[in-house]
């Protein structure tokens, strides 16, 4: 038996009045999944412990089986894990997001998905010029980058920059242990980066410039039981994010590096799902993680959640299906929170899955939505009990 657990990140949404009162997945033309969901179980659970920030970081930790109330530690040291970035017992790793801001007011929480080269180009800029010894500039991949603080403490308040567009930077600046430091970082970038040649480009080609680095995020690395300890089983990951990756990598699964598969709308669905069932060949688990629907709640565009969710179904999920023929398997599908376009920021509460197994005979009659899931009697409390459902029945 090989499993499955495919997870659309912020999939799950609100009635839009755009789509005549249906969400973007009841809006999508989604029949793979459906003829799963008719073929299997549909049901609702809440993905992250009451209390806590929805964000994907412990939201992905939870449906891994791993309590966060437990284990989460903040999301800076997880991509760092993904990035191969050593941070020592009293280190403190940040996410950091380079973001648009028009002087006052936090504007882009991407800077409009800026390049990768043009990224790297503005943060090796500022870390040579602000020459602060106890930090340290690392580069990931478009708007995702880490900070270390060397001998840092993660007691200070930070703000995520996709919950919170529109608000004045003053209000939102770190405070805490090493504020100062932090505010340094966040002042100083936006004067060494407002004129740097990139945003000067980026400004003429009518692009948000990326202007300002954001800190958020802070934690030290946490310590997770190995996945195969665990639940008895060897596992893979395929995502295009580092936050995702850097779990894997922490729960000790292989995590492939796909050509194609990227945390953004130009994602490679085909080779995604092409990848998965192949990892499957070598292992009794993968973890397919898909960034695209978060992507569009957060820029709050009702056309390209669709499209992600369509592609998903179509060009992921074919894809995989394919590659698993003659193959008994249990696959579970569940995002790991909603990303509403109305509101562009995470929501919890309980979100909508689909367990289907190739060998079972079950029928739930439903299709894959939010409104048939709360429907359903299936009721999951807590998301670190659900991948007990896939792996054990």
């Amino acid at each position: 038996m090989k499993y499955v657990l495919l997870v659309p990140d912020g999939m799950a949404d609100d009635p839009v009045l755009e789509l005549g009162g249906r969400t973007p997945l009841e809006a999508a033309s989604t029949p793979t999944l459906d003829r799963l969901a008719r073929h299997g179980e549909v049901g609702s659970v809440q993905v992250t412990p009451p209390g806590m920030y929805p964000g994907s970081d412990a939201a992905n930790m939870a449906l891994m089986g791993y309590d966060p109330r437990e284990y989460y530690t903040g999301r800076g040291p997880v991509e760092a894990a993904a990035m191969g970035v050593a941070v020592g017992a009293r280190d403190v790793a940040f996410r950091c997001s380079i973001v648009t801001t028009d002087g006052e007011r936090l504007t882009d929480y991407c800077a409009g998905h800026i390049t990768t080269p043009e990224a790297h180009a503005l943060l090796e800029h500022a870390a040579s010029r602000i020459g602060e010894p106890r930090m340290r500039f690392c580069p990931g991949v478009s708007y995702r980058h880490v900070i270390v603080v060397q001998d840092g403490s993660d007691a200070v308040t930070t703000h995520e920059p996709h919950e919170n567009m529109g608000r004045p930077i003053r209000e939102m600046l770190p405070a805490g242990a090493d504020e100062a430091l932090l505010r340094r970082l966040i002042l100083s970038s936006l004067e060494l980066l407002s004129d740097h040649p990139v945003n000067v480009v980026r400004r003429e080609r009518g692009l948000p410039p990326g202007n300002l680095l954001w800190p958020w995020g802070q934690g030290r690395t946490p310590v997770l039981p190995p996945f195969k300890v665990l639940h008895g089983v060897t596992g893979a990951v395929v995502a295009g994010v580092d936050v995702v990756k850097g779990l894997g990598m922490l729960a000790g699964l292989e995590v492939l590096d796909v050509p194609g598969v990227t945390g953004d709308f130009d994602n490679d669905y085909v080779a995604q799902g092409t990848a998965a069932a192949e990892a499957l060949r070598g292992h009794d688990f993968v973890l397919v993680h898909v960034e695209a629907p978060d992507e569009a709640g957060h820029v709050g565009s009702i056309a390209e959640k669709v499209r992600a969710l369509e592609s998903v179904d179509s060009l992921l999920l074919e894809a995989l299906l394919k590659g698993l023929r003659g193959v008994d398997f249990r696959l579970l599908v569940v995002p790991d929170h909603a990303t509403p376009v109305a509101t562009r920021g995470h929501r919890a509460g309980w979100m909508p899955y689909l367990l289907y197994g190739s060998d079972e005979t079950q029928a739930s009659g439903m299709p894959f939505h939010e409104r048939a899931a709360m429907a359903s009697p299936h009721r999951v409390e807590e998301g670190r009990q659900l991948i007990g459902r896939l792996l054990r029945g």
